[in-house]
């Protein structure tokens, strides 16, 4: 191990190697920010560009485009509400009311230290327990994917407000409904479509969250013609104020980056799992375990809610590193593009490679510390010129929501069917959110429906038709136990607070 970090830091730190470093982490930072333009097409936009590079230095590269993308779609989604890449959807939760509230700078700044936190803390991990980690990936079975799945969408009680778990039920329902739609990939026959061909792959995910998200908001905006208040005005024109943490600030979210950093790292390493998964399960998971008066801040601009899903995305991108390279199994879908291009250089990943090519196993690992570095050095000076741009007219900001929601859904499938049912979709929602229906659960819902679907089939195969595999197998059953203890805490809470007001009134009697 110490002869390959000997190799893989001298290989990272040769001149062109720190420049495609560079040059990665730029990119994907500003590729990040463009909704629509996520890490897949970048890195394949880079692939024609790899083809005469070291088989390491085209590999740093793609590697940076990747984390900076997800480091870069941070920005989009806290100061317009329209999620640059999927894995930042819940950045945006309270990133964005922050931002209306005037501390834009401070957001994007919280948004910067988890996402370099978590991106450095799972580079650790990634060099300590790659090996390990990989026999721990290749024991999860379709059962244990089902369970991590249900245990997922047990996080809607953490979108739902004080009397709203009802209706964050009723949005989950409606997410898994949309994720049937399409043809289904083992029967082949076409569910929902009513006959029509541009629905036969489903509902894309951007276009579903830049509708409920972006579109939705633009036109909330219109809808309430409210004007922001004088101390947001002067904080828009002042240049967002002080990026720098209190001391308050800095405690209240140290624990939680801990915490966010090794789920989403463990989350990265399941193959198929991805950044988005993540960033809503440490979402989910801090607003379960916070106290009851930080509770209610979920949602309306939470530095816990900021910090938790930035360093779960980022971490959980070192992670998918794992099976990618220990294994050959891509962790992401970003991954399986960077499959292809490794097996196009004539490598092939898998528990040979750290042996037989130790200047691309290592080299890529330890290029992660140096790109983070980069990444915190690239953003952090940009941060104030960044959020003035809520210091924009509503008469021209509100287009541009507009004009980048639309483009970059069209942008991926060129067809004006998406447009429209976008469209549809972004004034459903804003009836559902004027009736106080959160979106949140809806896009946990859509992004794990088809997921859950596809390895409950598996699981049902294996066992004849019997639900028995959620208690033989022990880690099946032992995340179906976590499952009911998180659903239960919910409910211990209510009965909790009922006695003690009742205590509290037979004292006061």
């Amino acid at each position: 191990m110490t002869e390959g970090l000997w190799i893989g830091l001298t290989t990272a730190l040769q001149p062109l190697n720190l420049l495609m470093v560079v040059i990665g982490c730029f990119a994907g930072t500003f590729i990040g920010m463009l909704p629509g333009l996520g890490p897949i097409s970048a890195i394949a936009l880079m692939i024609p560009i790899t083809y005469g590079l070291d088989p390491a230095a085209g590999l740093i590269l793609m590697a940076g485009v990747y984390y900076g993308a997800i480091f870069g779609g941070s920005t989009s989604s806290i100061l317009i509400n329209a999620p640059g890449v999927a894995g930042t959807v819940a950045t945006a939760f309270d990133g964005y009311p922050m931002a209306r509230k005037g501390f834009a700078g401070k957001a994007l700044a919280i948004a910067a230290y988890a996402s370099f936190s978590g991106g450095t803390i799972a580079a650790v991990f990634l060099l300590l327990a790659a090996p390990a980690l990989a026999t721990v990936a290749l024991s999860f079975q379709s059962p244990d994917y089902f369970a991590l799945m249900v245990l997922g969408l047990t996080a809607v009680s953490a979108f739902a407000g004080r009397g709203q778990f009802l209706k964050a039920l009723l949005m989950t329902v409606l997410g898994l409904m949309l994720a049937t739609v399409g043809q289904d990939v083992s029967s082949d026959v076409s569910r929902f479509t009513f006959g029509s061909i541009d629905l036969l792959d489903g509902i894309s995910f951007l276009l579903l969250a830049m509708a409920t998200f972006a579109l939705s908001e633009a036109l909330m905006l219109v809808l309430r013609r409210e004007k922001p208040s004088g101390e947001t005005e002067k904080a828009l024109r002042g240049g967002m104020g002080t990026l720098a943490l209190d001391r308050r600030e800095v405690r209240e979210i140290a624990p939680v980056i801990g915490r966010s950093s090794l789920l989403g790292f463990i989350i990265g390493v399941l193959p198929g799992a991805g950044a988005t998964i993540a960033s809503f399960l440490a979402y989910g998971m801090e607003r379960h375990i916070a106290p009851a008066g930080k509770k209610e801040e979920f949602g309306r601009g939470s530095v816990r809610g900021l910090a938790a899903p930035e360093t779960a995305n980022n971490a959980a991108c070192s992670g998918s590193f794992v099976p990618l390279l220990t294994l050959g199994i891509p962790g992401s879908g970003t991954t399986a593009v960077m499959l292809g291009a490794l097996i196009s250089f004539g490598i092939q990943p898998g528990p040979r490679l750290f042996v037989e090519r130790p200047d691309v196993f290592w080299s890529v690992i330890l290029s992660m510390y140096i790109g983070n570095i980069i990444l915190l050095v690239l953003n952090l000076p940009l941060i104030p010129y960044i959020a003035r741009l809520l210091a924009l007219p509503r008469q021209i900001l509100i287009p541009l929501i507009l004009f980048f929601s639309l483009t970059g859904v069209y942008l991926i499938s060129f067809n004006t069917f998406d447009i429209q049912l976008m469209v549809l979709f972004a004034t459903v929602a804003v009836v559902l959110r004027l009736a106080g229906f959160p979106m949140a659960p809806m896009i946990l819902a859509f992004v794990l429906g088809r997921l859950m679907e596809e390895n409950l089939r598996r699981s049902l195969l294996l066992w004849d038709g019997s639900l028995a595999f959620l208690w033989e197998r022990p880690i099946t059953l032992g995340i179906s136990l976590l499952t009911l203890l998180v659903l239960l805490t919910p409910v211990l809470q209510f009965v909790r607070e009922r006695r003690n007001r009742i205590v509290t009134a037979g004292e006061g009697g």
